[in-house]
């Protein structure tokens, strides 16, 4: 497996922009398998030849947006937001929720343009949904981009010793997933998580015979993740694979989760990941808010989105 797609899809983000006609030589990404046993092992893509490519300057200070092919699957993309005066800055990943199976990145666009005003390069993913591929596919293609991103760095002024991951509800557990992959991610120096789902196994079960149709929604949800079997049997693998709790190292990045007191994902299943990740070192911080809200609602709550810039801040400048 592994044609490659040659970067080059050119995106207008806002309706006013002014174009800069830059020609650039755009890159050919080759998908990464991310089965090695640490991530720090993971072959990166290789530069292939190349074709022209436009990048499209919104009108923000010299802030330029592209978006690019990291495999050969058509939800392989992402779009890149970058300053563009060839400074080195930290890197931010976005990844969005969706129940594992919908969601889009056109859904995080304004929080991508407000990380990339505040001077980060922002990576927003797609990545293959449930109905499209099976688990672990989904943190494979987190992975694949993220050595996307670290090999071809020079081209959108991005530190790849320098970045954290944002994931929100479904989101939020590939980003843990990845921050508890292998014993460290090079690079990787933080997880935020906005109701994110920690344990599937505890959706699973929570969401038997719930009064609450999103716990049950959420059951089904990971069933599906898992590849549409129970967490028994020939199945029990996976669903341990999915459990991002379990996968605990001492060089695991730290992590910020954030739940309503009372939302369907409860803030005890972040709970479980710091008591596991304290166990070894890692320091995760669980904070929890009045109400219901949940993903990107929970991060409009006033303070909340002030609350996750500082702790990215504290981590990477």
């Amino acid at each position: 497996m592994g044609p490659t797609i040659c970067m080059g899809e050119r995106k207008a983000v806002r309706t006013a922009v002014s174009v800069s006609a830059v020609a650039l030589a755009a890159v050919v990404l080759t998908p990464v398998a991310a089965t090695a046993s640490n991530a720090s092992a993971i072959k990166e893509p290789t530069p292939a030849p190349t074709a022209s490519s436009s990048v499209i300057d919104d009108g923000f200070d010299g802030l330029a947006v592209e978006t690019v092919k990291y495999g050969s699957h058509h939800r392989q993309s992402m779009d890149v937001w970058w300053t563009t005066d060839g400074q080195d800055r930290p890197g931010i990943f976005l990844i969005h929720g969706g129940w594992w199976s919908s969601g889009d990145k056109k859904y995080m666009t304004e929080i991508t343009r407000s990380y990339a005003e505040l001077g980060y390069t922002v990576f927003n993913l797609n990545y293959r949904l449930s109905s499209q591929a099976a688990w672990p596919a989904q943190r494979t293609d987190a992975l694949a981009a993220i050595a996307a991103a670290r090999k071809h760095a020079a081209r959108w002024s991005f530190d790849p010793r320098n970045y954290v991951l944002v994931g929100f509800s479904a989101g939020g557990h590939i980003a843990a997933a990845v921050g508890t992959y292998g014993n460290g991610v090079n690079g990787l120096k933080g997880v935020v998580g906005l109701s994110p789902i920690i344990s599937p196994l505890r959706a699973y079960a929570d969401g038997d015979k719930s009064p609450d149709p999103n716990k049950r929604r959420l059951r089904t949800a990971a069933i599906k993740l898992a590849g549409g079997c129970a967490p028994k049997g020939k199945c029990s693998r996976i669903w341990a694979s999915m459990e991002v709790a379990w996968h605990a190292s001492p060089k695991d990045a730290p992590m910020l989760t954030l739940h309503s007191k009372n939302e369907f994902v409860p803030p005890v299943q972040s709970q479980l990941l710091q008591k596991m990740l304290g166990q070894v070192g890692v320091p995760v911080s669980v904070v929890t808010v009045p109400g219901i809200n949940h993903s990107s609602p929970l991060y409009r709550e006033p303070g909340v989105a002030e609350r996750v810039q500082a702790w990215i801040a504290e981590r990477i400048g």
